[in-house]
């Protein structure tokens, strides 16, 4: 159900990827846009720890499968289906957009892979940045915009979060938190629930098991407030499949064998 990105050379969303710089790109602005069509069909949007708080009232958040798990906002039950947007892109329902969305078509990324520093690059396939009349230009003179700069500091803000969500899932995988999930969930009418795995939640009973110094420190931390928000989101799970149905949508039953 929840799959980790899996282009290893660029991530989800990213079709290409070009360092900004003003030798190539002076005189080219950048647009907003009412639609995200980078979204359609995308049901597993990686999250930051950060975002815990606000996401857990839109959607479940669940850990990706595999040795190294990250949090994923679900936006569909199955893959190739977002409930929020329609074919263009367009939102249907308010929802909370992440900032792994929200940053794109910008990014951090290492131009050498053996360097440590972050150069602020962009997807030159998205169509929201070129030499178009209209739009926020990307340079002023020498200097970065204003416009630029403010990207500039939210994809900084973004890598912080990433870390702070690394060393929380450190600490989950730390104490065994972690288990393989598994969802059943019924479609009136139909005799058999769906099922479904490849995901991964904390284990409550294990949870309960947590050292009382242990949980004490994650209080103090903020960590623990965290825990309980994924496992509170998930009572949105049954929604999320309710949409996907009501769309026509949803997952189509197994042949009851002959």
């Amino acid at each position: 159900m929840a799959s980790a990105p899996q282009n290893a050379s660029l991530p989800i969303f990213y079709k290409d990827l070009a360092p900004l710089n003003r030798q190539d790109h002076a005189g080219w602005n950048s647009k907003g846009t009412d639609r995200a069509p980078w979204l359609v069909g995308q049901h597993a949007i990686p999250l930051t720890v950060e975002e815990f708080p606000m996401a857990q009232r839109h959607f479940p958040i669940v850990f990706s499968s595999g040795e190294d798990s990250v949090p994923l906002a679900l936006m569909g039950m199955n893959e190739g289906i977002n409930v929020y947007v329609d074919d263009e892109g367009a939102l249907t329902n308010p929802v909370y957009i992440p900032a792994y969305a929200r940053r794109y078509p910008f990014m951090l990324a290492k131009l050498q892979p053996e360097s440590e520093e972050l150069s602020l690059c962009f997807d030159p396939t998205s169509g929201l940045i070129g030499e178009f009349d209209e739009g926020q230009p990307l340079f002023e003179g020498e200097e970065p915009s204003e416009s630029t700069k403010a990207t500039l500091q939210f994809c900084e803000q973004f890598e912080i979060a990433g870390q702070k969500t690394a060393t929380f899932t450190a600490e989950l995988k730390k104490h065994d938190l972690l288990m393989d999930g598994e969802l059943a969930l019924q479609i009136e009418g139909q005799e058999q629930p769906f099922t479904y795995r490849g995901f991964r939640m904390v284990d409550e009973s294990k949870l309960r098991e947590v050292r009382g110094d242990v949980l004490r420190g994650w209080n103090q931390s903020g960590l623990l407030p965290l825990i309980y928000a994924h496992l509170f989101s998930l009572e949105l799970v049954r929604d999320i499949f309710s949409r996907q149905v009501q769309l026509g949508k949803g997952p189509v039953p197994a042949p009851v064998p002959a």
